[in-house]
């Protein structure tokens, strides 16, 4: 069967179990539109903004645990592509992103549109390929989806020439394997490495787990969950770690790092051994390195080898797929109780009750996220961008199940709450998604909840409206003298009409006795609602680590006489 380059694309996309992608057409990527229309096999969703088409794949990824693609035009398309691709880097999140480029004589011409796409993205990606042949796309696009996918994985983008998409037809042969000499993926980890680490966990007396996203990129949740309860260790979750083990488990304490809970990080600095579990220990967790548990010793879990010893220098490193690794662990480590370190973290946990939201006459937006998760009783998915609001939905929001809480973690993408919401619902069909907004990053991308009407996609846009950029307000307050240069908003609009101007449902929220009835018909309503809650204007997140300090510094909520 002889085809074009796009049909070569469009079949290997089948072939890779692909049905969806979201996208915006352009004139070099146009050949590719016009073989999808006869693909109906692929659903294409239209996003308004090229960065909006790599956040949503990045969302249906993390949801589904597939594989999420985007397309784009030459130039301007594809370097909008640039900050989710960047995001999904920091995420270690699987993505194909498939770029039109302009026609093979007139690449450096200074074409219309032109950009060297494969130098811009050379950085922020696991691999990028440029495609000069026709016979060579269908193992493009193999070599893609196999490098985005395995290992540690990442996204891979692969740049098409107009002509080699409309140009000459070739014979469609689906590669079997992959041609990537060289590239090996780690699976079982060495017996050595796996008995050393044994070793250390059953001599410890105050160990502590910290899950981080490869817990959930490799389905090692159960696993992990398993060697906590054999060994009674407690579990401390990193950002993207968050949903690794259930909200309400009672080893389960929560988030550590900068905005963690106190009791976390306190139980870090007197811990004897941090077990760390597909986590990269980056400075938003440790702080101050120096002083980053200056009593344990540390045992550290990756598939990627770079990662050991990078930040943390580790008494175990263990280098393998977290899922093998843990088979082989699990049954090295010897049944244990720790109930002296575990009746001592209880009472940290009293002396410093990070999760309580004081009484206020004022709507907190600590108060509307517990409600909230109240009222969906920790079921479907959350996702936010970055800043304040992410910070309280890690703090107070709950969950039952893996893979349901979403963020920009490592590139900290402002903007990111509204596409990869939309992804994630995309992915999810029958689950409810919230996206968890600020106001400063709602604006970014809020041009896509038009794609979210036109895909009848379920997702409620919870608002956290302080009319300023939160956490830059917070820095700027705490270590600034309040001068709030540029992070104050004196021109928001009215967000319910926003809305009614997309033709969905909108709710303002200004008082705390209206907070469960605004969620409760959010979730009534059929498709995309926007509830715009205008929260308290000057809140601080705590606990608060400055950058760079340690848990010594940590700053914590002031003493309330009431809490709720």
């Amino acid at each position: 069967m002889e085809l074009t380059g796009a049909e070569i694309v469009c079949e290997s996309l089948l072939k890779e179990g692909v049905d969806v992608v979201f996208g915006l057409p352009g004139g070099a990527v146009l050949p590719l539109y016009g073989a999808l229309s006869t693909y109906p096999a692929i659903r294409h969703i239209l996003v308004r903004h090229e960065q909006a088409a790599a956040m949503a794949a990045d969302g249906f990824s993390r949801a589904t645990g597939r594989v999420g693609v985007c397309l784009a035009t030459s130039g301007p398309g594809a370097t909008n592509l640039v900050t989710g691709i960047a995001a999904a880097q920091m995420d270690s999140v699987p993505m194909v992103a498939i770029t039109g480029q302009v026609a093979r004589p007139y690449i450096g011409t200074d074409a219309f549109q032109e950009t060297d796409v494969t130098g811009v993205t050379l950085p922020i990606t696991k691999h990028n390929i440029l495609v000069m042949n026709v016979k060579d796309v269908a193992q493009a696009i193999h070599d893609a989806f196999y490098i985005a996918s395995s290992g540690r994985p990442g996204p891979v983008l692969v740049d098409i020439p107009r002509d080699v998409l409309l140009g000459e037809k070739t014979e469609f042969i689906w590669p079997e394997t992959d041609k990537l000499p060289g590239y090996r993926v780690p699976s079982a980890a060495p017996k050595a490495q796996v008995d050393a680490a044994a070793a250390l966990i059953n001599k410890s007396e105050r160990p502590i787990i910290m899950a981080g996203h490869g817990v959930l990129i490799s389905h090692a949740y159960g696993l992990m969950t398993e060697m906590a309860e054999k060994a009674q260790i407690p579990v401390i979750t990193t950002l993207l770690g968050i949903s690794s083990i259930a909200s309400d488990h009672e080893l389960n304490l929560g988030m550590s790092g900068m905005h963690g809970m106190a009791y976390a990080n306190l139980a870090i600095d007197e811990a004897d051994l941090i077990i760390g579990l597909g986590m990269r220990f980056d400075d938003r967790v440790t702080g101050r390195i120096s002083a980053f548990a200056p009593n344990a010793k540390f045992v550290h879990v990756d598939i990627d080898a770079s990662e050991i010893d990078k930040n943390i220098q580790t008494d175990a490193g263990v280098v393998g797929d977290l899922k093998a690794v843990l088979e082989q662990l699990l049954p090295k480590v010897d049944a244990n109780v720790h109930i002296d370190w575990l009746r001592h973290i209880e009472e940290l946990k009293a002396q410093h009750p990070s999760h309580i939201v004081r009484k206020s006459d004022e709507l907190l937006p600590q108060f509307v996220l517990q409600r909230l998760t109240e009222v969906t009783q920790g079921r479907g998915i959350v996702v936010t961008g970055v800043g304040q609001h992410q910070m309280w939905a890690a703090q107070h929001c709950t969950f039952k199940e893996p893979n349901t809480f979403i963020t920009s973690g490592g590139l900290g993408t402002m903007g990111f709450e509204v596409p990869a919401a939309l992804g994630a619902q995309v992915g999810r069909p029958d689950t409810v998604v919230w996206s968890v907004c600020g106001d400063g990053g709602f604006q970014m991308t809020m041009c896509d909840i038009a794609t979210a009407v036109e895909s009848g996609a379920d997702v409620k846009f919870a608002i956290l409206n302080n009319t300023n950029l939160g956490m830059v307000h917070q820095l700027q307050d705490v270590f600034f003298e309040q001068d709030y240069m540029a992070s104050e908003f004196s021109a928001n609009p009215d967000f319910v009409k926003i809305a009614e101007a997309y033709g969905i449902r909108g709710i303002r929220v200004t008082k705390q006795e209206e907070v469960v009835d605004a969620v409760q018909q959010a979730m009534e309503t059929a498709g995309p609602v926007i509830v715009d809650f205008m929260v308290k204007q000057d809140e601080i997140v705590f606990p608060f680590i400055p950058s760079g300090q340690s848990v010594k510094e940590m700053l914590e909520e002031p003493a309330h006489n009431e809490t709720s």
